[in-house]
């Protein structure tokens, strides 16, 4: 059974776990804006994308508008299943999805084969969350914004989707900390591949607040961090990539959709 992993800029991606299609913070259509408005901050995609239907099961890691996109979740059935952090899911439910499990840090929940477990992420400003992915066809750790949650316990994975640089503003420091937290996720996790995410897809930004970001780390910087036998990927927006696997996973008992979630519909 195949795992790859589809890119598609800024921090979305296509997740296929044999024919499990999975979306994750999709930002496919329209302009990315923060209030107070776009002359704040806005971003612009250098190409607009369709929806990557079908789609099977769409995660949230957060309720702000470049994870939770009013734009591109339109293009999305509202019966697709939504699993998310509580502010995702407050934001999926008000765009008309039905379908809706809300995961705080620690639960998990099962849809077909797939356990999906919700970790500690990013205080933005409360704590969102970040996932990991356990199925017969390949287990992964997600976290847009390089945050690690202490309490996860050492496991290999097939894969981790990080971010490998930080990002922040003046007085307020660095709100993506990929820089950071690597070594952490390759000691925690000892993937065979890491996927850079967050900062690719050529997206263009303007407004006060980037002109405030810095930036620190490189790609060249993350690849020396990688022990051997561990492949970086540069993600492109748009490529597919055939993720290499361990041993087969053991089996995820069919739950019927059980979750330790909170579900709404």
């Amino acid at each position: 059974m195949a795992l790859h992993a589809t890119y598609l800029g800024a921090n979305g991606w296509l997740l296929e776990f044999g024919a499990l299609r999975v979306l994750v913070d999709p930002w496919l259509t329209g302009p990315l804006e923060f209030p107070p408005g776009p002359w704040f901050f806005r971003g612009k995609l250098p190409q607009e994308r369709p929806a990557p239907l079908p789609v099977d099961l769409l995660v949230l890691t957060q309720g702000l508008p470049d994870h939770c996109h009013p734009a591109s979740l339109a293009l999305l059935p509202p019966t697709t299943p939504v699993v998310g952090s509580p502010a995702a899911v407050a934001r999926a439910r008000a765009l008309g999805f039905t379908q809706l499990t809300a995961l705080a840090h620690g639960e998990s929940h099962c849809h077909e084969q797939l356990r999906l477990t919700a970790s500690q992420g990013a205080p933005v400003p409360q704590p969102e969350n970040g996932y990991l992915f356990d199925h017969p066809g390949g287990r992964l750790y997600l976290e847009p914004h390089g945050f690690l949650d202490p309490s996860l316990p050492e496991q290999p994975l097939d894969a981790v989707i990080t971010p490998v640089v930080d990002l922040g503003v003046p007085l307020v420091g660095a709100f993506v900390k990929g820089q950071q937290v690597l070594p952490q996720l390759v000691e925690r996790f000892k993937p065979l591949t890491v996927l850079v995410s967050t900062t690719g897809g050529d997206v263009r930004f303007e407004g006060a607040l980037n002109r405030l970001l810095w930036l620190w780390g490189s790609l060249q910087a993350a690849a020396a961090m990688l022990p051997e036998g561990c492949r970086l990927i540069d993600s492109r927006a748009g490529e597919r990539y055939r993720l290499e696997q361990r041993q087969p996973a053991a089996a995820v008992a069919h739950a019927g959709g059980a979750s330790s979630g909170t579900a709404a519909s």
